[in-house]
């Protein structure tokens, strides 16, 4: 039986579920990036934290979607972020790509959410510009919360009707999505603690529109070979984004790293 331990800040031969909640939990209102001592974010501002896996040579997918790089260990992360989240945000070709559905945990999971303070299952939110999405589909199904769906005023209005009838709909810029804008109003309805799941364009598009906080990367032990994309999809940015590594943990040959992202004073 593999165990998963934390091999920075500190050595610790196993990870409860406590330990490793500890490890992820972030005090309420607090930005990953403040400083011991210094003051918290103010009450409803975003806190945006992506969760990707990928391969040790860099590939976000193999046959096209994420299922074969998960390990064990992934998947507890995996479903720990979500129980810390309020809202799991992910782009509309990666709900194609992936076959998102609603997100319904178990009755352990929902016990945690609830000891976390959180509601009893999180939101999913959907970014997307063309609104090229099925309002029949799961992911539109109760019960639970219900769906929301990020778009722009330029998005097709007959579709953005359609979907209005099963999501609630946030209208964020002119002729593209304005994504500070967007997760300001996701933070102004209760739910600032957010947890991007990809893919790879949303992932570019936060980061250089200056939304992300905390990367959370699993490297998988596997070569993927060439040809899969990675992690961020996009126009190139002006400079690298710097970051600095959290912590860092492992079980079975997968790297399980946290990383918040530095301002430019830090650098």
């Amino acid at each position: 039986m593999t165990v998963m331990r934390s091999l920075l800040p500190s050595p610790v031969d196993e990870l409860d579920d406590n330990a490793l909640t500890a490890l992820y939990n972030r005090p309420d209102h607090e930005r990953p990036d403040d400083q011991p001592g210094g003051p918290p974010a103010p009450a409803g501002t975003a806190w945006l934290r992506l969760n990707f896996v990928a391969s040790a040579d860099g590939a976000v997918t193999v046959g096209g979607v994420s299922k074969g790089l998960q390990t064990p260990g992934d998947n507890r992360v995996f479903g720990l972020l979500r129980d810390l989240a309020d809202v799991v945000l992910v782009g509309a070709g990666t709900v194609r790509a992936e076959g998102y559905g609603p997100i319904r945990p178990g009755p352990r999971r929902q016990a945690r959410r609830r000891t976390l303070g959180r509601l009893p299952t999180p939101v999913t939110a959907v970014v997307s510009a063309a609104l090229d999405l099925d309002p029949a589909a799961d992911l539109f199904a109760r019960p639970g919360p219900r769906t929301v769906l990020v778009t722009h005023a330029g998005s097709p209005p007959d579709r953005r009707a359609a979907l209005a009838e099963v999501a609630d709909v946030i209208v964020a810029g002119d002729t593209a999505v304005d994504l500070p804008v967007a997760l300001a109003e996701l933070a102004r309805r209760g739910l600032g603690r957010i947890l991007c799941e990809g893919g790879p364009h949303l992932f570019g598009s936060l980061l250089a529109a200056g939304c992300v906080d905390e990367l959370c990367l699993t490297v998988s032990p596997l070569l993927a070979g060439p040809g899969a994309s990675r992690i961020v999809a996009g126009p190139a940015l002006p400079e690298p984004a710097g970051m600095r590594l959290a912590h860092l943990l492992e079980e079975d040959g997968a790297l399980f790293c946290r990383y918040v992202m530095t301002r430019m004073t830090d650098r």
